[in-house]
């Protein structure tokens, strides 16, 4: 049999373009742009060009992939001003975004991303007469910032990141969306609107509008009239606390899309969540992933009275409702399947997951409510009964149970949460099946859980055998360093004293 040579040059274009796609853009241009005029146009196509991410997601932040200085000064001396008029979007790390965005003129750029900004490197950035009277001021449409959280002191930080917010929108005057939203939850700051701070936060061009704040008056604050041609509006909040006073109460016409997201439990979800939609009369698409205290569990005929039926436009509702109602002297409790029966006549109903838990004794009980699939941020007090399936967007999960979790129930919960990064266990019960698994070759017959971008765990509230769960190297691997919250005695005894 016969065997030929085919070297890189004789490959067709086709093939070429084939084995570039595999590849980053970056590592297509810094190779190969340059090499001569035939790969010249293959790499300088859109596919490689239109969008540059110089940033890179690793463990919990977002790191430069152009630390190296030889890397930078090709790409801003050689590449960029080459490619320059095809550039439509850059993301950029604190570090090089100046240096990059000065390397060339782009005449065709909308979009940016700012990773890792703090109050010095958005100074500098910001106040750049070049940049500010030209792409910053007339070409950027769309921006995404995450503001590096790096100061130690919690009112240092919110204090930096209201400084720099207060600059964004007197900088991009052109902006029609942007996001405040940052991929880790961990790095991610909670704005807090008063009336002596962000006094230039508005906008009358901004339609889309995505942002963590920190309470339920800050979520009123960014409807107050500030944006008054807003029709997209997603919030994530710390807490939905009763606002100090009701305010802001006219209807909100323009607003077609809103998203409101929250991860700890709510005791005045009546009062503030269902008259806030009602002030949104012309809503098509609707996200709710709340947690809330009631007196009865929150059903598929509590979502038709009290929100479809009062949004005539709306065509797309996708919800997480956990409600939590206390056990006192009740006899008859609604089962799953009744919950279910209450969506029979929802449209897509094979979609919309339930499911009951009572805790006799915490004297509790609980219900989830959701669409399938959903893009909720959280999931929360997941027990045995957890029905499976994948969520693609779920970051911080958290697990109770007053029945025992064994090895299997933590590999389903790894396989269906795969970009988890916040992880807490509260269950006080033993494993049923350790004692067997350690009788069968010490361990090795299970299957190594692995979390590739778990960043947090609390283990506070367990029994030993959750802390050998995750420390010991037989069951799981934790991919990257982890923040760990556990009681040092747990931690000492589990050890033997380390």
């Amino acid at each position: 049999m016969k065997y030929s040579c085919v070297e890189f040059n004789d490959l067709p274009d086709e093939v070429l373009m084939i084995i570039f796609k595999n590849l980053n853009n970056l590592e297509v241009l810094y190779c190969l742009q340059g090499v001569n005029q035939r790969l010249n146009k293959l790499v300088q196509d859109s596919t490689f060009t239109s969008r540059l991410t110089f940033v890179k997601w690793c463990s919990d932040n977002f790191i430069d992939v152009l630390r190296c200085g030889v890397m930078l000064n090709r790409f801003c001396s050689q590449i960029l001003p080459e490619i320059h008029d095809k550039i439509k979007w850059l993301d950029l790390e604190s570090l090089s975004m100046k240096n990059i965005l000065r390397a060339a003129v782009y005449p065709n750029l909308y979009g940016l991303g700012l990773y890792n900004i703090d109050e010095e490197s958005a100074r500098c950035l910001f106040t750049d007469e070049i940049l500010s009277s030209g792409i910053f001021k007339n070409q950027i449409t769309t921006l995404l910032i995450t503001i590096d959280k790096n100061n130690e002191f919690y009112e240092e930080m919110i204090l930096s990141a209201k400084n720099i917010c207060n600059h964004i929108l007197t900088v991009f005057t052109s902006l029609i969306s942007l996001t405040l939203y940052e991929s880790s939850y961990k790095k991610r700051i909670p704005l807090l609107f008063d009336d002596a701070f962000l006094p230039t936060f508005r906008s009358s061009t901004l339609l889309k509008l995505k942002i963590r704040v920190q309470c339920f008056d800050d979520c009123l604050y960014l409807l107050d009239g500030r944006f008054n041609q807003l029709h997209t509006l997603c919030v994530d909040l710390t807490h939905i606390n009763e606002p100090d006073e009701i305010k802001n109460q006219g209807n909100l016409p323009n607003l077609k899309c809103f998203s409101l997201s929250c991860n700890f439990g709510t005791n005045h979800y009546d009062e503030l969540i269902p008259p806030l939609l009602h002030r949104m009369p012309n809503l098509e698409q609707l996200g709710l992933y709340v947690a809330i205290f009631v007196d009865t569990f929150i059903d598929g005929n509590h979502l038709k009275k009290n929100i479809i039926n009062r949004m005539s436009r709306l065509n797309q509702f996708k919800f997480y409702i956990r409600s939590f109602v206390y056990i006192r002297n009740q006899v008859n409790f609604p089962s799953t399947e009744d919950i279910q029966r209450t969506f029979i006549d929802f449209q897509n109903n094979n979609n919309i997951i339930s499911y009951v838990d009572y805790f006799s004794e915490a004297n509790q009980s609980q219900c989830h409510i959701y669409s399938y699939p959903s893009f909720m941020p959280y999931y929360g007090n997941i027990t045995n009964n957890f029905p499976g399936g994948l969520f693609k967007y779920v970051r911080v999960v958290s697990l109770f149970d007053e029945h025992p979790f064994e090895h299997e129930f933590f590999l389903r919960i790894q396989e269906s949460f795969p970009v988890m990064e916040q992880l807490s266990v509260a269950n006080y019960k033993s494993q049923n099946h350790k004692q067997s698994y350690k009788s069968n070759n010490d361990n090795r017959n299970l299957c190594l859980i692995e979390y590739s971008l778990l960043g947090e765990l609390a283990i506070l509230n367990v029994h030993d055998d959750y802390i050998e769960q995750f420390l010991f190297n037989t069951k799981t691997y934790l991919q990257n360093n982890v923040l760990l919250h556990i009681k040092y005695e747990s931690l000492q005894r589990v050890t033997h004293n380390f």
